[in-house]
């Protein structure tokens, strides 16, 4: 199946193709550029012509939804834009920003009043986002400002009826489950009553409806993660990064996934050696290749990277959540995660010896590669 017509004849007129973001049995989503009257703009496209025949039918249900649900919430600045929606493609602007499970705003006040602003915005406008337990449809901005994204399940309303107020309260709570695990302190009485109270739909669902749903989502779909490596990153990663840590050259390492054009989803091994000096390294990413290719019952990793150190966070935890933004060519959303100078200089070795060079855009930020 392939794009026909109107759809077609816009994107390859409008459309400059960037970098996959993801790719499922529902759509394909990427991030390019899009030709207004105005000029280029960034922007986020998914499309239906790659999805299997036989998710087809829901894809097209999910996908009229979030067309519908861009088209109300259009001028609320509360998520992407939308601007321009054929058959089976739209294109949304792109929100300069990184999923909540990245960003990870501990302590961030302003963020979660912002949130909240937000979703007072989408409910007025008769939208419940409904899928909102999930953080990477949460983004902070570089403003530090809340957002809104992926409207495939969001129910529009003419009227706020009982229904509604459900649903609304549903997105509600789940946005305080996550201003608990970032800000507890902040939790005011009754936000702390809410969290404590789930509608009666919300506890038949968890009961019935959800293990449906988990059966289906991880079972026939592949779906087990929320940084959509499925069953390579949850089951294959641990195998090899086990594998990795053998070498005694390795000092550790971490495996993140990335959207793949090819393979659907790839994963992408950085590794941190042992007085490996900067000639040595192809030679020991070579011989890590071959130990992993001996290797039975698990694929190695598409990359490999040896890198002189790996990023980590206060506790020494590798800050996978950086390094998964390297993995898929989103260098330009790095930047705000920087905290100083010192965090520039040491990312510049691993930008630039970055393996994932197929499918990529110049959407790298100047500044961060110049330092």
């Amino acid at each position: 199946m392939a794009l026909r017509g109107d759809d077609a004849a816009v994107l390859s007129a409008r459309w400059t193709e960037g970098v996959l973001l993801k790719r499922d049995v529902f759509s394909t989503v990427e991030r390019g550029r899009f030709r207004e009257d105005a000029g280029e703009v960034d922007a986020v496209l998914r499309r239906l012509d790659q999805v299997p025949l036989w998710s087809y039918p829901l894809a097209r249900h999910l996908f009229a939804r979030e067309r519908r649900a861009l088209a109300l919430a259009r001028e609320l600045n509360v998520g992407p834009k939308l601007l321009w929606a054929g058959r089976q493609a739209l294109v949304r602007g792109f929100i300069d920003g990184v999923a909540l499970h990245l960003a990870k705003p501990h302590g961030d006040l302003g963020y979660f009043r912002s949130a909240k602003l937000a979703l007072r915005k989408l409910h007025r406008a008769g939208i419940c986002h409904n899928d909102l337990a999930k953080e990477q449809n949460w983004l902070r901005g570089s403003d530090g400002q809340a957002y809104l994204t992926d409207f495939q399940l969001a129910a529009c309303f003419k009227t706020r009826g009982r229904l509604f107020r459900i649903m609304a309260y549903e997105d509600l709570r789940h946005l305080l489950k996550h201003k608990r695990s970032y800000a507890a302190q902040a939790l005011t009485p009754m936000e702390r009553k809410i969290l404590a109270r789930k509608s009666v739909v919300a506890s038949v669902w968890l009961m019935t409806g959800k293990k449906v749903y988990q059966a289906i989502t991880r079972g026939l779909f592949n779906f087990t993660d929320r940084e959509g490596g499925g069953r390579r990153l949850v089951n294959d990663a641990p195998v090899l990064i086990e594998l990795i840590r053998k070498n005694p050259d390795v000092r550790d390492t971490a495996i993140v996934a990335f959207a793949d054009r090819r393979v659907g989803v790839g994963l992408y091994a950085f590794v941190e050696a042992e007085n490996v000096a900067l000639d040595e390294t192809v030679a020991l990413e070579k011989q890590l290749r071959s130990e992993l290719a001996s290797a039975k019952g698990v694929k190695p990793p598409e990359h490999i990277q040896v890198v002189h150190a790996l990023p980590r966070d206060s506790s020494g935890k590798p800050r996978t959540e950086i390094l998964q933004l390297v993995a898929m060519n989103q260098v330009d959303l790095i930047e705000p995660m920087m905290t100083s100078d010192a965090d520039r200089a040491f990312l510049k070795d691993i930008l630039e010896q970055r393996k994932n060079l197929r499918d990529r855009f110049n959407f790298e930020n100047s500044e961060l590669n110049s330092q």
